[in-house]
């Protein structure tokens, strides 16, 4: 049976970008997203995380990304937008009275979205922005003898790209190390990732992509494939990953919508508690305001259950504006509220929401 969900409006916010982490360290899961955050277990409580640099229709916030920078005990976050050209941190200061200060990592140009990927298999996250145009660079956080945060970050540049729109992370070449998928191709890591070089393949070309492609065994056949949605455009595919006799690799495509547009972020999980994964994705409501294909059509969030031979698609949520909810460029799935369930926050221009798994 289909999962059912319970939509709850958390505010009438346009932020596109959210995130799920213990902001007071009361153990209960909060939602911080643009320039609030949301008390759990309930999130009706409004709390200023400070104020966001607006840019017309939008704001510079293009993730939200849970991370203990400076190592305080206290949880951050990664954040970054198109116009700012700047990839930051904002620190969570500890007390609800005060302004959380942002922080320059680097400047990087323009950041369509920013993901958290393990690259060096250390068990530590790094952060990866995707800057079109712009060369590929890693950003690692710093730390002490103690195994702490220290508020810095190292810069390595793996590729000089340019990058374009779209980018993934994950174990393409089946050795074990992650390799990162860009639109036009994706990168061969090296044993010693910061340090040798990355090798380029261009064995596609996916247009204005996702962010994340996702890298994950669709067939069960042992080969990672590729899920890529088209961030600004119509379509959701899957690329199965075939070697022959040689060794050489080749990508078939398969549909899997075809009929909805601006498939801009996608998550990999378990939505109905069956141990296999879905996949969550939906539209970005208004992604070039209203100037990409579909801008107009409704508004939906869904999951496609993989069935052995092909992808079903199961509505969460659809309508015209205000009626269907889109995810934004950045949502988040976790269990809000300790009941076993993966449960979906859901930013956007067409406002913040709780999508409650209600089994």
């Amino acid at each position: 049976m289909p999962v059912v969900f319970r939509k709850v409006l958390i505010a009438d916010e346009r932020y596109e970008a959210a995130g799920v982490f213990d902001v007071d360290n009361d153990g209960i899961p909060d939602i911080v997203s643009g320039a609030f955050w949301y008390k759990g277990p309930d999130f009706k409580q409004k709390i200023p995380v400070g104020p966001v640099r607006a840019e017309g229709e939008y704001f510079d916030d293009f993730s939200t990304i849970p991370l203990d920078v400076n190592g305080d005990g206290r949880m951050d976050f990664i954040t970054g937008g198109w116009w700012g050209n700047t990839l930051r941190w904002r620190e969570n200061p500890g007390e609800i009275s005060k302004e959380w200060p942002e922080h320059v990592i680097a400047e990087v140009g323009n950041i369509e979205t920013t993901r958290a990927w393990d690259v060096d298999g250390d068990g530590a996250l790094e952060i990866a922005p995707n800057c079109p145009g712009k060369p590929l660079t890693i950003f690692k956080l710093i730390k002490d003898k103690n195994g702490k945060g220290t508020g810095c970050f190292s810069a390595h540049k793996i590729y000089d790209g340019p990058q374009t729109h779209g980018l993934g992370f994950g174990d393409v070449s089946g050795n074990g190390r992650g390799d990162f998928v860009l639109a036009n191709g994706w990168l061969e890591a090296p044993k010693n990732p910061f340090e040798e070089e990355w090798i380029f393949h261009q064995d596609f070309d996916f247009g204005g992509a996702s962010v994340p492609i996702l890298v994950v065994d669709v067939n069960g056949d042992g080969l990672n494939d590729l899920i890529v949605g088209q961030g600004h455009g119509y379509g959701l595919h899957w690329y199965e990953q075939r070697t022959d006799s040689r060794g050489r690799r080749s990508w078939i495509q398969h549909p899997i919508d075809l009929d909805n547009s601006q498939y801009h972020d996608m998550q990999w999980v378990d939505i109905d508690g069956d141990g296999e994964c879905e996949l969550v994705t939906g539209k970005r409501y208004r992604a070039h305001c209203d100037h990409d294909p579909g801008a107009f059509d409704p508004v939906g969030s869904y999951y496609f259950k993989w069935n052995g031979e092909n992808f079903v698609k199961q509505v969460i949520d659809y309508g015209p504006p205000r009626v269907g909810k889109g995810l934004g460029i950045h949502f988040a799935v976790a269990d809000l509220n300790g009941n076993g369930r993966m449960d979906i926050v859901a930013p956007g221009k067409d406002g913040l929401y709780v999508f409650f798994n209600e089994g």
